[in-house]
């Protein structure tokens, strides 16, 4: 993989980690079940740190 994929990726998970984040905090002021957006952003904390990792050794 090489140094620019790794930072599309990286930019990727981000916009989408934002997205889910706003829909977490909308689904918690709505009272509804915010387990399942809780998981995906752990996911992708945890890729982002490979990621980041993977960078840092490019």
């Amino acid at each position: 993989m090489t140094e620019q994929e790794i930072r599309d990726q990286i930019a990727f998970l981000k916009s989408d980690y934002v997205r889910i984040q706003g829909d977490l905090d909308k689904l918690e002021a709505a009272g509804g079940n915010i387990q399942n957006a809780e998981q995906q952003l752990a996911r992708m904390e945890e890729e982002l740190k490979v990621l980041n990792k993977k960078l840092a050794e490019v």
